[in-house]
């Protein structure tokens, strides 16, 4: 046999060896720990969902999957980590509407491309936010907080989880709505401004569910209203924002679970089942419904069509209330 002849059949068997060995791999996912990335501090939102699904995750895949918080920069730090991480299922990311749709608008030089940088697996959550003061601040209602802001332009404050936060966003627009004018305050994540609120520090928050809803049971926050179209389950007593008197909707929050571009398809198909599984169990849907928000399962196309028709939405809320690229 020649040497070309010889080095071509060499390198067709490598190839399929290659091969074999990946389609192993893949049928074997996984053989060692997944990292998690949750991209704020522990104790919010995204840090809780995150280990709620990383603790039954562990159980279904017989390995580990160790929740790891890379908060910053409303979230792109953990984003850009795992958008160049290795595409082999062992780094998985918690990610929302906040970076996915918010973000793209509002900063200058985004480290990811939220439609191009991903492999989406499934969204996982929804809610709505609930509008929380400091017990010490005289107000008892919506209409109440507009009466004290438009007596006080300025002096009020909010705690924002970042320029592209759905929270500040959610702020921004109750402020433009209410024509009212409350200093913003950023923080790395709600759950910090949340207890500067508890604190005293500032006065009021627009929260997710799952860090206020503890505080408001303790006393040691007042809800106002929630921002859902309904009344939370998990806050019956707290009116929704339309039936405090305002006008239009006010945006909400989605979490979803992604990984790397280029994930092999196999392991997308994996982990999407075993997500569907474990937000139909009835103790996760028994957690999400105590902490006010409600379970979601997708499929990977379906959260593509979500992040893809809501980018253009929030470009016009952004527009409307003037938020600007950092």
């Amino acid at each position: 046999m020649r040497t070309g002849a010889v080095l071509r059949w060499v390198s067709a068997l490598s190839a399929l060896a290659l091969v074999a060995s990946t389609a192993c791999a893949q049928e074997n996912y996984p053989t060692k720990p997944v990292r998690f990335i949750a991209p704020y501090p522990p104790g919010g939102s995204s840090d809780v969902l995150a280990r709620v699904v990383a603790q039954k995750l562990s159980d279904a895949l017989g390995r580990q999957v160790v929740v790891e918080n890379r908060p910053g920069a409303t979230g792109n730090i953990g984003h850009e980590l795992v958008a160049k991480a290795t595409p082999d299922g062992y780094t998985l990311l918690l990610t929302t509407k906040s970076q996915m749709v918010n973000n793209p608008y509002l900063f200058k030089r985004l480290p990811f491309d939220p439609l191009n940088d991903f492999s989406l697996l499934s969204l996982i959550a929804h809610a709505g936010h609930v509008l929380v003061v400091h017990p010490a601040v005289p107000v008892r209602n919506v209409k109440e907080l507009i009466v004290l802001a438009k007596a006080r332009p300025g002096k009020l404050s909010y705690g924002s989880a970042g320029a592209g936060s759905t929270v500040g966003i959610v702020a921004e627009v109750f402020k433009s709505i209410a024509k009212v004018d409350i200093l913003a305050v950023p923080y790395k994540g709600t759950v910090l401004a949340v207890s500067d609120v508890v604190g005293g520090q500032i006065e009021l928050v627009f929260s997710d569910m799952v860090p206020a809803v503890p505080q408001i049971r303790g006393g040691r926050l007042r809800a106002l209203a929630v921002t859902t179209g309904e009344r939370s389950p998990a806050l019956p007593d707290i009116p929704t924002m339309i039936e405090s008197g305002m006008s239009a909707p006010l945006p909400t929050q989605w979490w979803g679970i992604s990984g790397p571009k280029g994930m092999p398809p196999t392991i997308v198909s994996r982990l999407n089942s075993e997500i569907g599984r474990i937000v139909a169990m009835n103790d996760v849907k028994q957690r999400y419904n105590d902490l006010g928000i409600t379970p979601m399962h997708t499929t990977p196309e379906r959260m593509l069509e979500v992040v893809r028709s809501e980018i253009p939405q929030m470009a016009k809320i952004l527009a409307a209330i003037g938020l600007k690229p950092e």
